[in-house]
């Protein structure tokens, strides 16, 4: 059973510490994401997995096994690099045999494994061809094939796609999904790309300076961010974020007003940031029960249009499935829906599930 634990894992580069106290566990099988913004840790904690960085302090557990003091190549892991480290004077057949040559793997066994994994990941007829030859995802799939056909425990990858086109990565990640789906080979995957993680991931884990913010499925990070952070960065558009005081049986929000959840137990006076996706406020004809913003821009993709609107001291997008009829600087009220509000408090820490909230 191929799992990774990480206890109390740190690194630091002299008296900076990157990474603070990591704790995690990956079970056989499992495809997990490291997600956060550029600085947050994640390549490091990736490579701190491989043996690619020496770690200052915790311990990595790959499938049982202590690897603290276990060099890369002892691990028994395969990494993807975003620029894939073809070697370039090898055709595609040559680099994929590569390390079961280094290992001393015997000829059949190669051919076999090579043929195999050529023929799982389209690569067939392109086996005599060189590097340059390949367009861009046929080079991603080759850096993929020359993991897979070592046949580790766990599969590390590096920002594999970052360096493919919209459209590309769109088709290449779909790809590696249904590949993890048919072998079963535990899976880490570093993207700052959130809808890539989104879309591959059993679970997504979310870095922020180094520590965790938040585990959990795709969907558990949707609907229930653990504070403002992760709300903020999981999704595309962004939840919108309002912030307003508890006052009785109302919040006061910039714009209007909406009533306090039965169970939000937050005091008269509270601060208190309201959040809400963009998909989830209506566009309504009237004043009444909505709040109230000024147009500042439109954006129609075609299935649906994205309205941003000023209130008061803060800027709201909205998500509509309709075609709007409507003029920069018109005025517009909106009502987000009750069953799907968001509350946090002034530390930007979720407060506890309430009546008719997310």
């Amino acid at each position: 059973m191929a799992t990774v634990s990480l206890r109390d894992v740190t690194k630091a580069f002299g008296l900076v510490e990157i990474i603070k106290g990591a704790s995690l566990d990956i079970a056989h099988g499992e495809f997990v994401a490291l997600v956060g913004p550029s600085g947050s840790g994640k390549s490091t904690l990736l490579r701190m997995i491989a043996g690619l960085e020496d770690i200052s302090g915790g311990t990595i557990e790959i499938s049982g096994r202590i690897v603290n003091d276990v060099p890369a190549k002892g691990r028994d892991i395969a990494m993807v690099f975003q620029n894939y480290a073809l070697y370039p004077h090898m055709t595609v057949a040559q680099n994929l045999a590569f390390a079961l040559r280094m290992r001393k793997v015997e000829r059949t066994e190669i051919d076999r494994r090579v043929a195999d994994t050529a023929a799982a990941l389209g690569l067939t007829d392109l086996l005599d061809r060189y590097p340059r030859q390949l367009s861009g995802g046929q080079r991603q799939r080759v850096a993929t094939g020359r993991a897979i056909v070592r046949e580790p425990q766990v599969f590390l990858f590096d920002e594999p796609l970052s360096n493919l086109d919209a459209r590309l990565r769109v088709q290449v990640r779909a790809e590696l999904r249904e590949l993890h789906r048919r072998m079963g080979v535990t899976s880490i995957y570093v993207t700052h790309d959130q809808v890539e993680a989104m879309t591959m991931a059993d679970r997504i884990v979310v870095l922020r300076d180094g520590i965790i913010e938040q585990v959990g499925s795709p969907l558990e990070l949707y609907d229930r961010p653990a504070n403002i952070f992760v709300a903020t960065f999981i999704g595309s558009p962004a939840m919108n974020l309002i912030e307003g005081v508890c006052d009785g049986q109302s919040i006061e929000l910039a714009g209007g007003s909406l009533p306090v959840p039965g169970r939000l137990g937050v005091k008269p006076g509270t601060p208190v940031t309201v959040g809400t996706r963009p998909e989830n406020i209506e566009l309504v004809a009237d004043a009444s029960n909505a709040m109230t913003g000024r147009l500042v821009a439109m954006e129609v993709t075609g299935a649906e249009t994205i309205a941003l609107l000023d209130l008061a001291d803060c800027r709201i997008t909205v998500v509509s499935r309709e075609r709007l009829s409507a003029n920069v600087g018109d005025t517009m009220h909106i009502r987000p829906a009750p069953g799907k509000l968001h509350f946090f408090d002034a530390g930007g820490r979720r407060i506890a599930a309430a009546d008719g909230a997310a």
